[in-house]
């Protein structure tokens, strides 16, 4: 086990606004000095100066030559898997954005590396880390609920991303799925300790109208499938919707003795409440704004002081990304009716029923 017992030498590859803010959560946490930056734009380089003066200005090829503990990628997701990867091999422990990469042979082909080189890896599954998740995960893992048994997610961003690379399915790895879906599969697999999906069903919209080849970039999906134990899962994400307000994100689980919901509040993407349900009653268990985006960056910090060994949980992304490719290969329609597929082989994660991730 590779040992750290000093602050970690970090560094911090892609600027653009999710990148700057998790270096403001670093630099303000003080778990890490962040020492080098790197982006291709000059104006976002300025802005991550400011945050940090001591930090050497390098470009996104020569940051590998400095000797980091650790490297935060935050750029286009058609360049996560490859720059991990190289990271990975110069020896740093990385925390990557998601997506890990652009589909699950992608992500799979990451994990062997971070293996290999022995290097801590985590990916930035941020909404694990809101309190009102927190709140229901305790709350379902008491066994209040009793059984679950069916499981309804939603995530329509009512916007859609300002940049370009996002619409192509070379640079993004896909649309809203791989964009948002991600985040509800994380959430869904992460709550219920990784169950297989056995059946699934989807249909995936473009502008309206159905999917019909590989390289269309959803902006809408709809998604239902089956878990080994049993439990229904109803998923549907989206940009652009006429949603009525900013975004609409909702999870929830129900269980035999009742059960809990997860949402955003007023249409916002940062604040969010739970609540548990018995019959026709509800009972508010978390509400309130709390600063949780910075929180999985916060715990890889503080695990890279102690270790920068290889930790089997981030296997648990695997999972996640042969969910999202399997609701791409059956959202494509290929005649005029609905294309219904066939139950697959069922989904897994590697490493994950040895190393779970626990509150």
């Amino acid at each position: 086990m590779q040992q750290h017992h000093r602050t970690p030498r970090i560094g911090f590859l892609g600027l653009g606004w999710i990148g700057l803010q998790r270096m403001r959560a670093a630099v303000e946490s003080e778990q890490a000095d962040v020492v080098a930056v790197a982006d291709t734009d000059a104006r976002r380089c300025a802005e991550a100066i400011e945050l940090a003066p001591s930090a050497l200005l390098c470009t996104p090829e020569t940051i590998y030559d400095l000797e980091l503990d650790g490297l935060v990628i935050a750029t286009p997701s058609a360049l996560h898997a490859e720059q991990t990867i190289q990271a990975l091999r110069h020896g740093f422990a990385t925390f990557c954005q998601k997506p890990l990469g652009r589909s699950a042979p992608e992500v799979e082909e990451v994990l062997r590396v971070a293996e290999r080189y022995d290097k801590l890896l985590a990916v930035d599954t941020c909404y694990r880390h809101v309190r009102a998740v927190q709140e229901a995960a305790d709350l379902l893992r008491s066994g209040r609920l009793g059984t679950v048994f069916a499981v309804e997610l939603v995530f329509h961003n009512a916007y859609g991303p300002d940049k370009d690379w996002y619409y192509k399915k070379q640079s993004s790895g896909g649309g809203c799925v791989t964009d948002l879906g991600l985040h509800l599969v994380d959430l869904l697999l992460w709550l219920l300790d990784y169950p297989a999906v056995e059946m699934l069903h989807a249909r995936t919209y473009r502008h309206g109208n159905p999917c019909r080849s590989p390289d269309d970039v959803e902006d809408f999906a709809s998604a239902y499938f089956t878990l080994e134990d049993g439990v229904t899962v109803q998923l549907s994400c989206s940009w652009n919707l006429a949603a009525g307000q900013d975004a609409v994100i909702d999870a929830s689980l129900y269980g035999t003795e009742g059960a809990v919901r997860i949402r955003n509040v007023h249409g916002s993407f940062y604040d969010f409440q739970s609540e548990h349900c018995v019959g026709t009653q509800r009972r508010l268990i978390c509400a309130g704004a709390d600063a949780w985006g910075g929180k999985a960056l916060s715990d890889w910090l503080q695990t890279l002081q102690h270790s920068s060994s290889f930790d089997p949980a981030v296997g648990q992304a695997l999972a996640v990304h042969e969910v999202l490719d399997r609701i791409h290969q059956a959202g494509i329609t290929k005649h005029s009716s609905m294309q219904h597929t066939a139950a697959g082989p069922r989904v897994s994660a590697v490493s994950t029923r040895r190393a779970k991730v626990h509150l």
